[in-house]
């Protein structure tokens, strides 16, 4: 009995103290960037600022017309970028024009 519950001690005692699953996808924007640009040539392509109540946040969409790879980053006023999705078959759609037309 003693040794059940010693392991279900350990077991959960070890699940409460590992960091969280996203933890590893933040670090400094400087290294982030670094990396996109790097391993997946990505680029800047878009972005813009998130106001929450607590603070403002910076949007950005990193992606890659070479590899197609494609990566949304939040980074917050103290620096620090969390990726929160990355994908493929990134593609780029530009509205199509209006022709200009005879006014009725």
């Amino acid at each position: 009995m003693f040794k059940r519950l010693l392991t279900a001690g350990l077991l959960f005692g070890m699940a409460a103290t590992a960091p969280p699953a996203h933890a590893t996808s933040c670090a400094m924007r400087d290294q982030v960037v670094d990396r996109l640009k790097s391993e997946f040539s990505e680029q800047l392509t878009a972005g813009g600022i998130q106001a929450t109540r607590s603070a403002q946040t910076f949007l950005e969409v990193w992606a890659s017309p070479e590899t197609g790879t494609f990566t949304v980053m939040l980074t917050s006023p103290n620096g620090v970028s969390c990726i929160v999705a990355a994908g493929t078959d990134w593609f780029h759609d530009l509205p199509t024009p209006e022709p200009a037309g005879q006014p009725s």
